[in-house]
């Protein structure tokens, strides 16, 4: 394992280093790395120039995702070769540690270096323990190049005021987790759509693959017997895919509309077929979606965070891998449902065809994804102020 991770640091350091600003984020659990990269991709939109190299620890099993534009991989051993090689190396302007503040080499080289270091998401079991009660407390010293610690937990915050860490540079805020950005959609088109929906009851099956589209009619077909009046919208994964899915809904005898081809739908019509470009739309307007690319047991899944956000209760099946923590934390918050069979899928819709429920799910599911949103503000306000600072001192000198 140490082999392996300084192999990777070394390899990292091969790759030249981006002009422009660099921002460092360290990760320590997959969940936190997510959140990181999710900030990172949104300073870029702030800041073009801005470029994102992203670590993690030696025992986390992760790939680069959209924000990070430098996934270096695991963190090499806390060295004093590997910390001075790396650092000189990438330059980070600022940095963002997560979790325990464990590699003192490598914070100390930052800290020497004048890069300021917001360690975020500290937890009780986080604390820095003092290596030996005989030995000088070096705890403080350590602590005191981080320019500020944010924490979830008040415990925590205590004992770092009783170890010497300036109140001052200290903020209790909530747990990191990542948060959604839900696209958008035409204020008078969801205006319009919701008048030709009226009453009528929705659900919405989302980033379909094409394999998935008969079990997924089926079910729909099945929750008819009860909900005569139900809607199916169904947003394809694949745009190229429509013209076969034309021919399997055609096929199965449903009626539809074709939304690609302009048609809006008719009391008649019992699917609405769509390529899932406008998803911000139909998660607006359907109080029930099922998360698919995910029927499949061996599938990676897609992200709930923008249907959890617009207010939808989620159903999904077993091929989640890609996202597993946030589903698991919608699962836990009562705001999604596993369904693995036409008939457990059918049940489902039927039963959350009950406003009440729907509507009791899907505050779950917004609350739980929309936590952190302060904590994600504080991140980026001070990761600002930092490559602020830091470009004001470039200047000057």
């Amino acid at each position: 394992m140490q082999r392996r991770s300084t192999n990777s640091s070394r390899s990292a350091v091969l790759q030249p280093r981006p002009k422009g600003e660099v921002l460092w984020v360290h990760a320590t659990t997959p969940e936190r790395y997510l959140a990181l990269c999710d900030i990172g991709r949104r300073l870029k939109t702030l800041r073009p120039d801005l470029s994102v190299l992203a670590s993690w620890e030696p025992d986390l099993r992760l790939t680069g995702t959209v924000g990070c534009d430098i996934p270096v991989g695991p963190l090499a051993e806390d060295t004093l070769a590997e910390a001075r090689e790396f650092v000189a190396h990438w330059r980070p302007d600022a940095c963002i540690w997560t979790g325990a503040p464990a590699r003192r080499t490598i914070l100390r080289h930052l800290r020497e270096r004048g890069t300021g270091v917001l360690l975020a998401d500290l937890l009780d079991a986080e604390m820095p323990h003092r290596t030996s009660r005989w030995l000088p407390d070096q705890r403080r010293r350590m602590l005191e190049g981080l320019t500020c610690i944010l924490t979830p937990s008040k415990t925590v915050r205590d004992r770092l005021i009783r170890l010497g860490f300036p109140a001052e540079r200290l903020e209790v805020a909530g747990k990191l987790r990542v948060s959604a950005i839900p696209p958008g959609c035409n204020d008078d088109e969801l205006a319009a759509m919701q008048q030709t929906l009226g009453s009528r009851p929705v659900w919405l099956a989302a980033h379909v693959k094409l394999e998935e589209l008969p079990r997924i009619l089926d079910a729909h077909r099945n929750a008819l017997r009860l909900l005569h009046r139900l809607l199916l919208v169904v947003a394809l994964d694949n745009t190229p895919d429509l013209e076969a899915a034309r021919g399997l809904v055609q096929n199965s005898g449903l009626s539809f509309a074709d939304w690609e081809a302009g048609s809006e739908p008719e009391d008649y019509n019992q699917v609405l077929l769509t390529a899932g470009e406008d998803l911000g739309l139909w998660y607006r307007l359907s109080p029930v979606a099922l998360i698919a690319s995910s029927l499949d047991p061996a599938a990676q899944g897609q992200s709930p965070l923008d249907a959890a956000a617009l207010g939808s209760a989620l159903l999904h099946g077993p091929g989640i891998h890609a996202h597993r923590e946030l589903y698991d934390r919608l699962t836990m918050a009562g705001a999604a449902v596993q369904v693995q069979t036409q008939g457990e899928m059918s049940d489902t819709v039927v039963a959350l065809s009950a406003p009440d429920k729907a509507a009791e799910m899907a505050l779950a599911g917004w609350q739980s994804v929309t936590e952190s949103a302060a904590t994600t503000d504080t991140l980026l306000e001070k990761v600002q102020a930092l490559l602020d600072q830091r470009e004001d001192s470039n200047a000057g000198t």
